[in-house]
């Protein structure tokens, strides 16, 4: 049952801090805490939709492996946020889609964070998945950095300023988002997604090398890509391949997979590729079946 305050027919935004669930965005920090003014925080994504919250296992553990590499210690399993997060679905009214954020972040502690006083909230939020409309995007004077400069194997909010710099000069310029280097001049990943280009109907993607996150969603995609006969190549990508490319689309939580309709000053449409990505993604991820389910 809903907590009592709770009106699930009205509910947008559900929060659980501090042993409860609670309406909509609540306060969870302090000026003094070492999250607000150090971004000791890290996060993750997922997605529910039509009753599943595809490989909510992947990303729960994910959020536990981040907050580790930044000095915290979780107060929960990924077991357990997993059920925390069914038990939040449970509480909307109706099959919206949300957005699931568990999070860690440090209470207390002075540049370093004190591990014993890691605190976790989790988010869930109304937010409809975005259409296959697909996205401009234009090269970055930004890029993403090395391991040995930032926690670049965690998801932390330190992170995210540099992804909104990326953004916002490409936004300035016109387009949705942008593909961002790595510190050697690599193609690392758009600004906001994993990256995938195609070339001669072989799908080219940048190998993890450090500098961005192996995502979830980029894991999935490629697997089933894999397993419908596509050949899939983790390599170094060089910048002049890419605005050569065929096709591309981006893998992301957010998105799920998202073609890229214009890059640069050239106008692309989504392919073959993209096309069997997408289905087979969604196809999958339709056929899980849900705790709850009889």
């Amino acid at each position: 049952m809903a907590h009592p305050s709770i009106d699930s027919a009205d509910l947008k935004k559900l929060t659980w801090f501090d042993g409860r669930w609670q309406d909509g965005n609540i306060p969870i920090l302090d000026p003094i805490s070492p999250a607000s003014w150090l971004s000791l925080f890290v996060f993750d994504g997922a997605r529910a939709f039509d009753g599943v919250v595809p490989d909510l296992d992947r990303h729960c553990a994910r959020v536990c492996r981040s907050a580790e590499v930044l000095g915290m210690k979780p107060d929960r399993t990924p077991e357990e946020i997993e059920a925390l997060v069914w038990e939040g679905i449970a509480k909307f009214s109706g099959d919206i889609a949300l957005y699931v954020r568990p999070m860690f972040f440090a209470g207390s502690g002075f540049i370093q964070p004190n591990p014993d006083d890691t605190k976790f909230a989790l988010v869930l939020e109304e937010m409809p998945l975005p259409g296959a409309e697909g996205f401009s995007a234009c090269v970055s004077s930004f890029r993403r950095p090395s391991p040995e400069m930032a926690p670049t194997e965690a998801k932390a909010s330190c992170l995210y300023p540099n992804v909104a710099r990326a953004l916002g000069e490409a936004n300035k310029r016109g387009y949705d988002n942008a593909i961002m280097l790595d510190p050697i001049g690599n193609v690392a990943e758009f600004a906001s997604a994993n990256l995938v280009m195609v070339k001669d109907g072989i799908a080219h993607t940048p190998i993890p090398n450090g500098t961005f996150l192996n995502g979830v969603t980029r894991q999935r995609v490629i697997a089933l890509l894999r397993e419908g006969g596509v050949e899939v190549v983790e390599r170094r990508l060089r910048l002049d391949e890419v605005l050569d490319a065929d096709e591309m689309f981006s893998t992301g939580n957010y998105g799920k997979v998202q073609p890229v309709t214009r890059l640069e000053d050239r106008d692309l449409q989504p392919g073959p590729v993209f096309r069997q990505a997408r289905e087979a993604y969604f196809d999958w991820a339709r056929s899980l079946t849900s705790p709850t389910a009889g």
